[in-house]
């Protein structure tokens, strides 16, 4: 391994052993090891993990033996199911046009800050996939030891923020870098959100600076980028996020705090998210020539509007999220699109959510406007992509 990259990769399979005992031994990890089963001493514990750990060599070995029982947990308790299309690539991770590497960079829009790649990541692993997917995670998540050690066994590579402009052209430079050796030297795929942060009212854009830090680090077209689409039939972060523009509207200095993003993080795991959906569009190298001749400020904008379309014509059309787009409007437009039922249903859970909002002076019709934004905006978006 090129040790120009040890600051932000995942632990390579040499370091895994070490890593592990070095997270045993941290007194916060195992105050939450203690909360998931206090009536275990510390020893027995530990003993367990590490008897579990015997056998796992590789950051995948890793991710199989502990992290996808826990994710199908969240899948079997709180989800009502996790749909993969991936009609534009076989089973065994090959394009069916153009270009057959069997890498590939997936570029999404983002929901969860947890759960958007450890979805993708089981559901490549049931469909024959030969790998998971890498991952970057900002390092403002990274708030305890433990929790770097993990993520890093995970798969994670570090992308760092809060920088200067000139550490951040260093930052970008050093993170495209990694992502090509990645997928063209390690053999990996790549997770990587189609901007910094979620967009809170789900009006998802591919942001060109997130495209031209993947082409510093050379060819775009050997990252084989995929645009994936994202859809949750609901969002449980999404009360956190009204409240987040309120504070923000109310107080434009406003910033989260990082006992907010615990807390984001906390209520996307484990919140109720009925249905879930992931769908692969088709590949960016299959149509990316035909933006070949277009001078150099307009070829990501080009390349990103492309993106945007596939991305928000793979949402799956569910019946609230028209719902929400007739409550919205306050015209009856789409009532072939859902039942009377699934709209009582969506008001009721509209109304419970608000209730979990703690801020005070509460602005109750924004923040329902806000929220009803943003179940209405992915049927916005995927109507204009198919239609507009």
């Amino acid at each position: 391994m090129n040790n120009v990259f040890d600051e932000i990769r995942p632990y390579e399979p040499e370091e895994m052993q070490q890593a592990f005992k070095e997270m045993l031994d941290d007194r916060q990890f195992n105050a939450v090891l203690k909360g998931f089963a206090p009536w275990l001493p510390k020893s027995v514990r530990n003993g367990l993990l590490r008897l579990a750990f015997t056998g796992v060599k590789t950051p995948l070995d890793f991710q199989k033996r502990f992290m996808k029982p826990v994710v199908k947990y969240i899948i079997r308790k709180h989800t009502d199911g996790c749909t993969f299309n991936f009609e534009w690539l076989d089973g065994r991770g090959n394009c069916k046009e153009a270009d057959p590497t069997q890498r590939f960079t997936f570029v999404s829009n983002h929901r969860d800050i947890v759960l958007d790649s450890a979805f993708l990541d089981m559901m490549l692993i049931d469909n024959g996939f030969p790998t998971t997917v890498e991952i970057g995670i900002g390092d403002n998540l990274l708030i305890y030891p433990w929790i770097k050690r993990l993520v890093r066994m995970n798969k994670a590579f570090v992308v760092r923020r809060g920088l200067s402009p000139k550490e951040m052209l260093r930052s970008s430079q050093l993170m495209s870098d990694y992502i090509h050796h990645a997928v063209t030297k390690k053999r990996e795929n790549i997770w990587i959100a189609q901007r910094e942060g979620r967009a809170k009212d789900s009006d998802d854009r591919t942001q060109e600076s997130v495209l031209k830090m993947l082409a510093m680090g050379g060819d775009i077209r050997e990252l084989n980028i995929v645009p994936l689409s994202i859809t949750y039939e609901f969002d449980p972060c999404d009360y956190l996020k009204a409240q987040e523009m309120q504070q923000k509207r109310d107080n434009p200095a406003f910033k989260k705090s990082r006992q907010d993003d615990l807390d984001n993080m906390r209520t996307g795991i484990f919140g109720y998210k009925g249905h879930v959906y992931y769908r692969c569009g088709r590949p960016v190298n299959s149509w990316i020539d035909q933006l070949a001749d277009l001078p150099r400020k307009d070829f990501y904008a080009a390349l990103a509007a492309k993106m945007d379309k596939q991305i928000h014509s793979g949402y799956e059309p569910l019946p609230i999220h028209f719902a929400a787009l007739d409550i919205l409007t306050g015209l009856p437009l789409f009532l072939d699109r859902y039942e009377d039922d699934d709209k009582e249903r969506f008001e009721r859970y509209i109304e419970g959510q608000l209730k979990k909002i703690t801020i005070p002076n509460p602005d109750i019709d924004f923040l329902r406007h806000q929220m009803l934004l943003m179940y209405a905006n992915p049927a916005k978006n995927r109507l204009d992509a198919l239609y507009g």
